[in-house]
């Protein structure tokens, strides 16, 4: 059957529950999931053109499917990008790009802040093969500026806000250095999603995302995605995941294609409630410092409003008070092993909070002159807010804190 085609101009809460795949000839109103590994095909000539690319149509899951199409195409439209491939994480995703882009040979620019394990395949994985990284300063644009290599710096590379420490880089700033150098430049929206922010706005070539956390939303499958225009993503990534087979499976894809339809007022919900959380842990004893883009004592405070929407995201950072690394340390432990609501684990996104300890846990495999490059002290504690009510989290973490004092 054919679909009505949609209006142009939607807003992006509708695109996110209406665009997708044409329905099947069953008229199925919620996106069907297309659990099957093979297409069968009508006969040996259109098999023929179909694995050579010549014709559309689907042929194997590990290089198209019509739900991971789906989610790929909803995604696309919230970003406000031409197209998107599908990845089996957000790390997944980070090595696509990285192997469509980049040869021996080759720089990139990279923020010292971004994701530990980002830091590792991209500083140490990826030198293996030749390709030399610099990684700079999030928020210092003449350090971006000076780190790029002429005719070699091929990618810049931030994620903005940073997990876990939430530094904001101006997106435009970066995206014009690196269109000067020839290169491209690949934001991280993970931490913000596209109800807050779209990075090709201000002039990014790749969104990159980990559909694990707020695109999904409620901590149940791995997923990630590269956005960007429809050339990069049909030559150069999808031949990558075509080969080398970090696809997105269709029953995850699914799970997130409907976790989308929700996106944009849970986001809302997760920001009111992290604003409060973080305002009211300023006013706490026990805290040396309160990191959250939507506190106007945050560094990029203005930056931040103006590329995010206005709001300030769904994590707030905090260092706790301690005389030494291992006294600071304790004093986290003790805080995060005090709680009884929130969940202690690493993942953020889900609409149940989350509390960790990020020099052991998302930052642990760094060396401690790596942590301490990007600000990662043992003090530090992240809580990604969920729609736990904020009394309540308030109050779990009172248990702790309460003992600071």
């Amino acid at each position: 059957m054919t679909d009505r085609p949609l209006p142009a101009g939607l807003h992006r809460d509708t695109l996110a529950v209406r665009t997708a795949l044409e329905r099947s000839q069953y008229g199925e109103n919620s996106e069907a999931l297309f659990l099957t590994s093979s297409f069968v095909q009508p006969d040996a000539a259109t098999s023929a053109r179909r694995f050579a690319g010549t014709e559309e149509g689907f042929t194997y899951t590990r290089t198209s499917n019509p739900t991971v199409a789906s989610f790929e195409q909803r995604l696309a439209a919230l970003e406000g990008t031409e197209a998107a491939i599908g990845a089996s994480s957000g790390m997944g995703a980070i090595l696509m790009m990285c192997m469509g882009l980049l040869k021996a040979g080759d720089h990139v620019v990279c923020s010292r802040s971004v994701f530990g394990s980002t830091l590792n395949l991209i500083g140490r994985e990826f030198a293996k093969f030749g390709v030399e990284t610099t990684f700079v300063s999030q928020t210092d644009v003449a350090e971006w500026q000076a780190a790029i290599v002429p005719g070699r710096t091929k990618l810049l590379f931030a994620e903005t806000p940073t997990n876990p420490l939430t530094d904001v880089c101006d997106i435009r700033a970066l995206a014009d250095l690196a269109h000067g150098a020839g290169a491209l430049l690949a934001v991280d929206n993970c931490f913000c999603s596209p109800a807050l922010q779209r990075p090709v706005e201000f002039g990014a070539d790749l969104v990159i995302h980990s559909g694990t956390k707020y695109l999904e939303g409620q901590g149940r499958v791995l997923a990630g995605a590269i956005c960007g225009s429809a050339k990069l993503v049909n030559e150069v990534f999808a031949p990558v995941v075509r080969t080398a087979g970090m696809a997105l499976s269709p029953f995850n894809a699914w799970v997130v294609l409907k976790g989308l339809e929700t996106l944009g007022i849970r986001m809302q919900a997760h920001c009111a409630g992290a604003l409060a959380l973080a305002q009211w842990l300023q006013a706490q004893p026990g805290i040396a410092r309160v990191y959250y883009p939507g506190l106007a004592s945050h560094a990029q405070h203005e930056l931040a409003m103006r590329q995010q929407s206005g709001l300030g995201g769904a994590v707030v950072s905090f260092d706790v008070v301690g005389d030494s690394p291992e006294t600071a340390r304790e004093n986290a432990f003790q805080v995060i092993d005090a709680t009884r609501v929130l969940s202690i684990t690493a993942n953020l996104g889900d609409t149940k909070t989350t509390i960790t300890h990020p020099a052991t846990t998302s930052h642990g495999r760094l060396s401690e002159a790596q942590r301490q490059a990007a600000g990662i002290g043992q003090g530090l504690i992240r809580v990604a807010v969920g729609l736990d009510h904020i009394d309540d989290i308030k109050a779990d973490l009172l248990r702790g804190l309460g003992t600071l004092a």
